[in-house]
């Protein structure tokens, strides 16, 4: 049977890096909200006018509306089998509109969780350096660049640290992900689909422990 894969993972697991994969070796689509939500920024249809218009309002994007950004995309031809969703659901009511989806489309629902101990995400996050020139990304815990401070291609350019990864932004938005999934952790342990993988090995074997899991 073909199948919804949930991929859960705080900020910094790896988790877009895993459907990425899935996507280019597998040919599994990689259904992300993130990116959805910045397609409907350029789109012109009646979904796209009002995500835009709630946007410029500065309010939040409610669930019912997500829901149906999400079915419409989902109802494309590329996710006629099984599909990565990256970013959905978020919560525990999201999780319970997934599941009307999946009954509409014909498919199970499988969750698995990339898990990070809370310190290494902290060294992925508040470590994050890149160079403004050529995007190259470093991290001073585990890729430093050859001189402190500055990029190995451009020597000159001094690298930049993005005001979001500083240590009190990252701890907060660490404990927003905490507080927001732990019940759609507890939901889908309880009905027997959740799987979980650990994120801090070499992408590579995170992939394969993933790809055993399907």
């Amino acid at each position: 049977m073909d199948k919804i894969i949930v991929l859960i993972g705080a900020p910094g697991a790896g988790k877009g890096t895993q459907a990425r994969l899935l996507d280019e070796r597998r040919g599994i689509p990689q259904i992300s909200t993130g990116d959805m939500f910045r397609e409907m920024k350029t789109l012109d249809t009646p979904l796209a006018k009002e995500v835009q218009e709630i946007m410029a309002s500065g309010k939040l994007i409610s669930d019912d509306l997500t829901f149906k950004i999400v079915r419409e995309r989902t109802a494309k031809p590329d996710t006629a089998g099984t599909y990565v969703l990256d970013g959905y659901p978020r919560t525990a009511v999201q999780a319970g509109q997934l599941e009307e989806l999946a009954k509409e489309q014909g498919k199970e629902i499988l969750a698995i969780e990339v898990d990070v101990s809370r310190d290494e995400l902290m060294k992925r996050l508040t470590g994050r350096r890149s160079c403004p020139v050529c995007g190259e990304i470093y991290n001073i815990y585990s890729k430093p660049p050859r001189n402190d401070g500055f990029c190995d291609d451009h020597p000159d350019t001094p690298l930049a640290h993005r005001a979001d990864d500083s240590e009190e932004k990252v701890k907060v938005r660490l404990e927003t992900y905490d507080e927001l999934t732990k019940p759609l952790l507890d939901y889908y342990e309880k009905s027997g689909r959740l799987r979980k993988i650990d994120g801090t090995g070499e992408i590579e074997d995170i992939y394969g422990e993933l790809n055993e899991l399907l």
